[in-house]
């Protein structure tokens, strides 16, 4: 199927994405600030459209008036996708993400109308992250690179592939991601108050309640950061010279010791704003450039046997004499 690079469509799509972070930005400060409960109402603020902005009301009602230009943008992309993408698979992860952010919406109404709920809340904060994930999805579907087909592609034959590698990587990532929603949903940010030793041990004296919680999370740091360097050594040594790979990884990588260093300014600085904060966004951005590699990954590698029987087929018509049909 013949597909045209559509460079509005993919600067549109990327854009939604960027407003996409932002909401998760501003998400992530409602909780930081205690402001989820300012405007007790939904979905309007107070009865009224736009309240009174300060205090508490300017981190939700903000946060609620990013959620809807977010909706809006997604709507429009779905439009666009469904009158000018030919690839039916886009049109319906551009429907997909629409129905997404509409269910997230009333997710976050129904956390608000049921004051916070332990479940509600958490998936509240996960499927933003999954949401985060179908923007960039669409935005890379979108792009000259997508679009176009990829030149002549490598392969990968050790165990595990590299195509198994990176979705191990990027689903230990997403739970760890819910553990870190477990952890700042339930308030057991401070169960453990050092950091990085649990009360100046390797494993705490108490492993129940808030500080299994809290200690699970930084296990689950510990298995992410050994998947993700194990996927970004492996790309680096088996495909150098592969940049759409190779980019990312780095990136990934220096995310991921950001991210460290932020859970742990957020545990030592009594879960300030501004780290606690930061330390979701760029939770958010691990697991969205995790995903990116993933699909490229997809995208550029092969399997050897199908390689194998490309090529095998390739002889067979240069091979054949004039005027055979090769079947």
């Amino acid at each position: 199927m013949s597909v045209r690079y559509r460079p509005f469509l993919h600067r549109f799509a990327v854009f939604t994405a960027f407003c996409t972070l932002l909401l998760v930005t501003a998400g992530g400060l409602v909780t930081s600030t205690g402001s989820s409960l300012s405007v007790p109402d939904w979905p309007l603020s107070f009865g009224q459209v736009f309240p009174k902005m300060e205090g508490g009301v300017l981190y939700e009602h903000g946060h609620r008036m990013i959620a809807a230009t977010v909706g809006l943008l997604v709507l429009v992309l779905m439009i666009c996708l469904l009158r000018a993408e030919p690839r039916r698979w886009v049109r319906r992860l551009g429907v997909a993400t629409f129905l997404v952010v509409v269910a997230q919406g009333v997710l976050g109404g129904v956390t608000v109308l049921w004051k916070l709920p332990l479940l509600v809340s958490m998936g509240h904060a996960c499927l933003a992250q999954a949401f985060f994930c179908m923007a960039v999805a669409l935005a890379l579907a979108t792009s000259r690179e997508w679009t176009e087909s990829p030149s002549a592609p490598c392969t990968e034959a050790q165990v595990p592939s590299l195509r198994s590698l990176t979705c191990v990587t990027t689903g230990f990532i997403f739970l760890q991601l819910i553990l870190g929603a477990l952890v700042r949903h339930a308030g057991s940010g401070l169960s453990i108050p050092d950091f990085p030793l649990a009360f100046g041990r390797l494993v705490p004296p108490i492993l129940e309640g808030p500080i299994l919680i809290a200690y699970l999370h930084r296990l689950g740091a510990v298995a992410v950061t050994l998947t993700v360097a194990w996927t970004v050594i492996r790309i680096l040594r088996r495909h150098p010279d592969e940049p759409k790979l190779t980019h990312p990884a780095v990136t990934l990588a220096s995310l991921l010791v950001l991210q460290i260093t932020l859970g742990g300014a957020t545990v030592l600085m009594q879960l300030a704003v501004v780290p606690a904060t930061a330390h979701v966004v760029t939770g958010a951005l691990v697991l969205a450039t995790a995903w990116l590699i993933t699909l490229r990954v997809f995208r550029l590698l092969s399997r050897p046997r199908l390689v194998h029987a490309a090529q095998e087929a390739e002889t067979t018509a240069a091979e054949a004499p004039a005027g055979w049909a090769v079947r």
